[in-house]
């Protein structure tokens, strides 16, 4: 029995298991998405992610931190979890912040790469102190955990008893309400305001159905689908398995990662600068298009260059993904009303777990050849 867990491809099969799953639970919650409380939803997934981080914590304690093939198929099965909770609650929370102020989804963008950052440098932190042994990698695996449930926990909190009392949020949700999104009527009563004769509201004789959006923000749609393809095809499985030895050793695929992550978050900070807010529809088309061309400088930097333009790779895929992602994130809701900007939030989140499922499935094939 193979006692090593990174002999299965953890980093290939947990992406693996995990994309499908979201994507199929955010798949029918974006053909419901008008029928489904969004506080419901996002409650779940985050009530969701505590209780399996908590289990991921349990079966390391139960099994002493044994490897084997038990133990995998069991984290296996909490990593599928965690899809399910993802596509339950992503889509719900830029749905809600669709029809905000754009800067709402910059923030809520960039948060989501800020986590990339800070799980990069707890690595970092975790192996300094701990080291590569096995007990030395447990001890930093559940750290990591610890700190997971613990951020979770303060997120449901804020999200559940703070966010619907924020007086922009609710003026933002009220005239959603009016418009007749009937999503946010469990937000509005929790932040202590009534919600009166919603038959009456109901669906505005102008709203648009999830596939009419669909069909006119198909060029928004495949640019996540497109961003996210190459950037998974690469990120993390290629970088933690292709990338050859060299002086740094097992230090090099960690500063990879980082480097990406923190590119990322620097792109999404970007069209808060004026010169970097593309408009342009067909602008922003041909530059996630163009960023295909990210893989075959990759294989040929693996193979033949050094470490300086690995580096540079890592950093400028990380950029142009958290650059353009968010881009196309803050332009598709603008000139829609609240009901619809929810559904294309939502749009968006499916097309994104799309594109990631496609990079994970593409990144297998930089195993082609080599016995696996």
């Amino acid at each position: 029995m193979v006692n090593r867990m990174q002999d299965y491809h953890p980093s290939r099969v947990f992406t693996l298991i995990y994309q499908p799953l979201a994507l199929t639970t955010t798949l029918i919650f974006t053909i419901y998405e008008a029928r489904v409380s969004t506080r419901l939803r996002v409650l779940l997934g985050f009530g969701g992610y505590i209780v399996l981080l908590l289990l991921f914590i349990f079966v390391d304690v139960a099994t002493s931190g044994r490897g084997g093939v038990g133990p995998y198929v069991g984290v296996c099965v909490l990593v599928a979890g965690v899809g399910i909770a993802d596509g339950t609650a992503q889509g719900a929370l830029v749905g809600d912040l669709s029809f905000m102020e754009p800067t709402y989804i910059q923030a809520y963008s960039a948060g989501l790469a800020m986590s990339g950052v800070i799980t990069s440098l707890l690595r970092f932190m975790t192996k300094a102190a701990f080291g590569d042994s096995r007990s030395g990698i447990r001890k930093g695996a559940l750290t990591f955990f610890a700190i997971s449930v613990l951020t979770e926990l303060l997120g449901f909190v804020l999200y559940a008893f703070v966010f619907p009392k924020v007086q922009a949020v609710k003026g933002f949700r009220i005239a959603a309400h009016q418009q007749g999104a009937l999503t946010v009527k469990d937000d509005l009563a929790a932040a202590g305001l009534q919600t009166e004769h919603d038959d009456e509201i109901g669906k505005p004789p102008t709203r648009l159905t999830v596939w009419q959006l669909a069909l006119r923000n198909w060029d928004y749609l495949v640019d996540q689908i497109v961003i996210y393809t190459v950037s998974l095809s690469i990120f993390p499985g290629f970088l933690y398995e292709d990338t050859g030895n060299h002086e740094l050793g097992s230090w090099y695929a960690l500063l990879l990662v980082a480097l990406f992550n923190a590119g990322d978050f620097v792109g999404r900070y970007m069209p808060l600068w004026k010169p970097f807010f593309l408009e342009s529809r067909k602008g922003l088309f041909v530059f996630c298009l163009a960023r295909g061309l990210f893989i075959p400088c990759f294989y040929f930097a693996a193979k033949y260059a050094d470490a300086g333009w690995m580096i540079f790779l890592c950093l400028m895929l990380g950029l142009t993904n958290g650059w353009l992602s968010v881009l196309g994130f803050m332009l598709p809701p603008r000139g829609y009303s609240g009901p619809e900007q929810n559904a294309i939030g939502n749009l968006l989140v499916l097309a994104l777990i799309l594109g990631l499922s496609l990079g994970v499935l593409s990144g297998w094939l930089w195993l082609i050849g080599k016995g696996w």
